[in-house]
């Protein structure tokens, strides 16, 4: 029996593995898709070789949306921390400082999220789709009102919430998911953040948006922690809040 249990979990293992390392393949199917390796694995691949990161990598992403910069960090298996890799300026923005609340308020979210889309054939040509809205989200929406969703990371130059790169810049933004979802990465982090939350930029926008410092204070740990330690914190959501840990 204890043979049987552990072929089982054996032969699972292995096609979960599998089915991660033909993750690369499914997405090369789309012209787009291998057009952005076509332009971008080269000098890419240069990069990766330089940084150590060529045998495989797991990615996290930061955006801060007063700055607009979004910050692709990258980790090997044998690695503790994370290592900024690469970073893009963001080319429009839509609303203002503060979380999405309902649908059609233009604006983009803030909080910690996960990347659960891979679209090939976009209409703003590459995208990778944030799972907005979570727990927190939803709670603050409340049950009568629409949260409204569809936030990407995507080409173009245009948004009414989302995060937009250019087609150029989603190309590697792009290549770059694709290469850590293949390597086995099921979850890739997306934390979006107000601002870069230093002591002098909390207090600063706290004077100016006093209604999310309740939110706000509950994403400053998150960030100190990865500041401090290069690292993702341990974060839950509890009681429509977000608890990092």
């Amino acid at each position: 029996m204890k043979y049987l249990i552990y072929l089982l979990v054996f032969v699972t293992m292995t096609q979960t593995a599998n089915a991660q390392k033909g993750f690369k393949q499914q997405q090369l199917k789309f012209e787009r898709v291998r057009k952005a390796y076509d332009l971008k694995w080269p000098s890419l691949e240069k990069e990766l070789q330089k940084g150590g990161f060529d045998k495989g990598f797991e990615m996290l992403l930061n955006y801060y949306k007063m700055e607009e910069k979004l910050e692709v960090w990258l980790k090997t298996s044998k690695q503790n921390s994370f290592t900024l890799f690469k970073s893009y300026n963001a080319c429009a923005k839509s609303g203002t400082l503060g979380p999405k609340v309902v649908e059609g308020d233009l604006q983009t979210p803030e909080g910690f999220y996960k990347i659960n889309v891979f679209n090939p054939m976009s209409n703003f040509h590459l995208s990778l789709g944030v799972d907005y809205p979570n727990a927190v989200d939803r709670a603050r929406t409340g049950q009568n009102r629409r949260t409204g969703g569809d936030i990407y990371i995507h080409g173009n130059c245009v948004t009414v919430g989302c995060v937009p790169l250019t087609d150029d810049k989603i190309r590697e933004v792009y290549v770059l998911a694709v290469e850590a979802r293949n390597n086995g990465q099921k979850e890739i982090p997306v934390n979006i953040f107000p601002f870069r939350m230093t002591k002098a930029n909390f207090d600063n926008y706290a004077k100016q948006f006093p209604q999310h410092i309740a939110l706000w204070k509950t994403l400053q740990p998150g960030f100190d922690y990865f500041e401090k330690n290069k690292k993702m914190a341990k974060v839950t959501q509890v009681g429509g809040k977000y608890v990092v840990r």
